[in-house]
C-alpha cells in the first residue's frame, strides 16, 4: 500500500495545464456574498415552501438498503421541521442533480465528486457531513485488486483495465485520473483501458469476483460491505491509498424557505445517533454525528482534483 502526496502533485499538475476559468454557479443562481454557493432567493415569489420534504442519499450502494437506515432521521426531521418526509432511492449522480434541479428533491446528501456539480448547476446549498465524535471526516480513495492477481502496484497496471464507478465520482474517478497522471504519468486510454462499473459496490464486488483485474473505490464503502459480510476482506488486496478527501455533503435546494432550511439544518445538529440505525450503518467508518461544513473550505481541494482534470460544471 502507498500512501499519497496527491495533493502537492495534483496541485503541480494542475499549474502545467492550461488555465480554467474560476469555479462560478449557473447563470440562474447568484452569489452575492461570494462564498460560492447559491444565495436563498430574496423575491418571495422564487422561494418554495413545501407541504411534504423528498430527501435522497447518494446512490453509492443500492438504495433499497438505506431506505431503513435513514427512517428514524427522516421521522425527526419531521418532527423538527414539521413536514412529510419521504425517502426517494435515486440510482444515478446525474438523476439525484436532475431531480434537485426541477425541485423534485429538496433535502440531500451529495457524494464528494458530485458536490461541484450540484452546488453549480441544481442550487445546492451544502452544510453538513459526517464525522467521527472527535470531529475528524473523510475516507481515501483506494485502487484495488485480488489475492495472485499479477497487480502489485500502480505501474503494473499498465497495458490492464481499471474499473471506475462514474465520471461524477471523486474516488470513483477525478481522483485516481489526477493522480495516475500527475504520479504516475498514466493516462486512460492510453497506458490502461478504463471500464464504468455505475456505482462503488459493483466495483468492489467485481473485484471480489475477478471480474476486474482492479478498480479504484471509496474505502468507506468498501468498508461498510466488508463490516457486512458482503464481501471478505482477504478477497480484496490495496495497492495505492490516497490522502484523505470530504466525504458525502448534506444540504438543501436553494430556493426552500429561509426558516424552513434553518429548521432542516436544526434537524440534523440535533439528531442523537446514539441508538440509531444511522449509528448501527454508519459507525461502521467510525462516524458518530453531523458536523457544519462549508463548500468553499471543505471542498477546495475537490475543486482543485476537477482542475487538473479539466473539468467544466456544464449546466444544461
Amino acid at each position: 500500500m502507498k500512501t499519497s502526496t496527491a495533493l502537492a502533485a495534483i496541485a503541480a499538475f494542475a499549474v502545467a495545464l492550461p488555465a480554467y476559468a474560476e469555479f462560478s454557479l449557473d447563470d440562474r443562481f447568484t452569489d452575492a456574498d461570494g462564498d460560492l454557493i447559491a444565495d436563498i432567493p430574496t423575491d418571495p415569489a422564487e422561494l418554495v415552501d413545501p407541504a411534504t420534504l423528498i430527501f435522497a442519499y447518494t446512490p453509492v450502494e443500492d438504495p433499497a438498503v438505506y431506505a431503513d437506515v435513514w427512517k428514524g432521521f427522516l421521522d425527526h426531521m419531521a418532527e423538527v421541521t414539521g413536514k412529510d418526509v419521504q425517502f426517494f432511492p435515486v440510482q444515478s449522480n446525474a438523476a439525484q442533480i436532475e431531480a434537485m434541479r426541477a425541485g423534485r428533491l429538496h433535502v440531500t446528501g451529495f457524494n464528494t465528486g458530485s458536490n461541484p456539480l450540484a452546488v453549480a448547476c441544481a442550487g445546492f446549498r451544502p452544510f453538513a457531513m459526517m464525522a467521527a465524535e472527535d470531529g475528524s471526516f473523510g475516507y481515501e480513495m483506494e485502487i484495488i485488486t485480488y489475492p495472485d492477481s499479477g497487480i502489485e502496484s500502480v505501474e503494473d497496471l499498465s497495458g490492464q483495465t481499471l474499473a471506475f464507478t462514474s465520471e461524477t465520482s471523486n474516488s470513483g474517478f477525478k481522483a485516481p485520473s489526477a493522480i495516475l497522471k500527475a504520479e504516475f504519468d498514466m493516462v486512460a486510454g492510453e497506458d490502461f483501458e478504463p471500464t464504468f462499473s455505475g456505482a462503488h459496490d459493483n466495483s468492489i464486488l467485481g473485484v471480489a469476483n475477478k471480474d476486474y483485474i482492479a478498480a479504484s473505490v471509496a474505502n468507506s464503502v468498501k468498508g461498510r460491505m466488508i463490516d457486512r459480510e458482503v464481501v471478505s476482506e482477504d478477497q480484496l488486496v490495496t495497492i495505492y491509498q490516497s490522502q484523505t478527501f470530504p466525504t458525502t455533503g448534506y444540504g438543501t435546494a436553494h430556493n426552500l424557505t429561509p426558516e424552513l432550511q434553518e429548521a432542516i439544518r436544526e434537524a440534523f445538529f440535533s439528531f442523537e445517533w446514539e441508538g440509531s440505525a444511522l449509528k448501527e450503518e454508519f459507525g461502521r467508518n467510525g462516524e458518530s454525528q453531523f458536523i457544519p461544513i462549508t463548500f468553499q473550505k471543505d471542498w477546495s481541494v475537490i475543486r482543485t482534483i476537477d482542475e487538473a482534470n479539466g473539468v467544466v460544471y456544464e449546466c444544461n
